[in-house]
């Protein structure tokens, strides 16, 4: 007995979490594939039949699927509990490999993703968590220094000036030109930051502007920046500043230092 359950879809990628409740050492009837994807175990282990050669799968080894292959598979010792991604062409592109090791940090990533899932920020921060996993499977993209230099001007330009392709690193890196493995690794090698770190700096100034401007509605402010809500805006502007936006509309209205900005030595700059 198979059980799916989807945690992500996004028009580029799927998460789900699959368990299989399965006993049995002889194989299963052929299953054929229509998508690219990559499956990760959680726990347990299964035997897998493709072109004529079988895999022990477990927790330390993770194989792809492509379309039109076919698949078979037997649990002799029992279910497993495994993570099945699917993936567009464009962020398949690039992977070869049909089986890989998975060590200690490739589990990380893989766990970082699946909590990635249950967070406010799909877009961006699950992309890049996708993106790291994959890279730690399948190897980071090669890159000229020069020409991610442009790139990361490019996509600067199009988040900070609020270009429909900038609500995702995916279309947005389709705009640009660029696969989202390379653009997202570019970012923190020419800036110092992630692309999700940049993106949410660019949100977190306008709703400076707007909080200085006396704009009241919190919840309206979260979701004309592209936030899934005022909770999510929240805790970006404190990851960011240390204020909440309640307290940061306090802020911007006191002139004098306070205690704290005396303490750390970094005052605010004087109007």
């Amino acid at each position: 007995m198979l059980t799916a359950v989807s945690l992500v879809r996004q028009p580029a990628f799927a998460i789900s979490a699959v368990t299989c409740h399965d006993d049995h050492t002889g194989w299963s009837k052929a299953e054929l594939r229509d998508r690219h994807g990559v499956v990760l175990v959680r726990s347990g282990r299964f035997r897998r039949l493709t072109r004529g050669a079988v895999t022990e799968i477990d927790p330390t080894v993770g194989y792809t699927t492509t379309p039109g292959a076919e698949e078979q598979f037997a649990h002799p010792c029992g279910g497993d509990e495994s993570t099945w991604l699917t993936l567009t062409p464009q962020l398949w592109s690039g992977i070869t490999t049909s089986t890989f090791y998975v060590d200690a940090r490739l589990d990380l990533a893989h766990r970082q993703v699946l909590t990635a899932t249950r967070a406010a920020d799909m877009d961006y921060a699950l992309v890049e968590r996708l993106l790291v996993l994959l890279a730690n499977a399948f190897g980071p993209p090669v890159g000229t220094a020069t020409v991610d230099r442009e790139y990361v001007a490019a996509a600067r330009e199009a988040i900070t000036a609020g270009h429909p392709a900038a609500t995702g690193l995916v279309p947005l890196a389709h705009h640009l030109g660029v696969s989202p493995y390379r653009l997202s690794r570019a970012f923190p090698r020419e800036l110092g930051v992630s692309l999700t770190r940049f993106r949410n700096r660019v949100r977190v100034g306008h709703a400076m502007q707007r909080i200085e401007a006396g704009d009241p509605h919190l919840g309206r402010l979260a979701a004309d920046l592209g936030f899934a809500d005022q909770a999510h805006l929240t805790r970006t502007v404190h990851a960011h500043l240390g204020h909440t936006p309640t307290a940061l509309r306090v802020a911007l209205k006191e002139p004098a230092l306070s205690a704290r900005e005396l303490q750390s030595g970094c005052p605010r700059t004087a109007d």
